[in-house]
């Protein structure tokens, strides 16, 4: 079976189609969005055509069904399915008619109900037990330190809604050195695609002369090992996808705040603390019992049940 994934080239859109799909057992076929002209900086939804507005896609023959993750991906992919008649799944509020689509997977922030709409508390991710099991085993010996709890950082970056420069960096550093040398803790940190250089680099100077492990992009990526082996994870307010994914896990979440303002994030953030399942980070350690929260296995079951029997 083939799916035809439809969305624009983020990691946390590509993350999504692969943490439905993988538990599906289905090889995600990604299409990436290529808007032209004027249409590259206004909404998708809006356009009489959002086919001739976008770079051809070509479906490959044996596509089942469709998957549309975003404004722009759903624009185009109910665009594909009154074309071909394929069934579409669409991830995130698309902001159109919801008639155009056979199920929207959206989150609880999305605000949105209707016959075809399910409502999940996380994003969609891969982070499962067999994976983390995994990568626990491939990464002890490279994070752990005897005698001492980790804690893992998951860096985002600027995006718009929030800020993560080089001053939020350096503050960041300083927060995360005074617990390595007060609280006795080892510290694992791992930015991502979006976080910028000279903000790493500020806070890899705060944190310079201490014992931790502070990821280059060279190498194996760590994250999946950061998320299995973490006596705690601290991640920035900015990624609905990372926070997602450390949540899945059996270890605490604490959020670090950064400049800006998202009221959709802020509405996700205030859920999860609700559930005292995330907490605002601070420089003391201070563990709570908390139990994996994956709303991922909801997704998949509704998929089957409404597209595949």
């Amino acid at each position: 079976m083939s799916v035809a994934v439809i969305s624009e080239n983020f990691a946390g859109m590509r993350a999504q189609a692969e943490g439905l799909l993988h538990r599906l057992g289905v090889e995600p076929d990604f299409h990436t969005i290529l808007l032209k002209g004027m249409w590259r900086h206004l909404p998708t939804r809006f356009c009489p055509d959002p086919l001739k507005a976008a770079a051809p896609i070509q479906l490959a023959p044996d596509t089942q069904w469709l998957l549309s993750i975003g404004g722009r991906g759903g624009a185009i992919g109910a665009a594909l399915r009154r074309k071909t008649g394929l069934k579409l799944v669409q991830v995130q509020n698309p902001r159109m008619g919801f008639d155009q689509f056979d199920l929207i997977i959206a989150n609880h922030h999305d605000d949105i109900s209707g016959p075809n709409v399910i409502s999940i508390r996380t994003a969609l991710h891969n982070v499962t037990s067999d994976r983390l099991a995994s990568a626990r085993a491939e990464w002890a010996a490279r994070l752990q330190r005897a005698g001492r709890p980790l804690l893992c950082v998951m860096l985002g970056g600027s995006n718009g809604r929030f800020r993560l420069g080089h001053e939020e960096g350096r503050l960041i550093g300083q927060s995360l050195a005074q617990m390595v040398r007060q609280q006795n803790i080892a510290l694992a940190v791992t930015p991502s695609r979006r976080t910028d250089r000279q903000a790493l680099a500020a806070l890899t100077s705060e944190l310079e002369g201490l014992d931790v492990y502070i990821w280059g992009d060279e190498g194996d990526d760590p994250y999946l090992g950061m998320l299995a082996l973490a006596d705690m994870v601290a991640v920035t307010t900015d990624s609905v996808s990372m926070i997602s994914e450390a949540v899945a896990t059996k270890a605490p979440v604490q959020i670090i705040p950064l400049p800006g303002r998202s009221r959709r994030i802020s509405t996700f953030v205030e859920g999860l603390t609700r559930l005292d399942r995330v907490r605002p980070f601070t420089p003391d350690w201070r563990p709570w019992d908390v139990s994996p929260l994956d709303d991922t296995e909801i997704a998949v079951e509704e998929v089957r049940k409404r597209l595949l029997g």
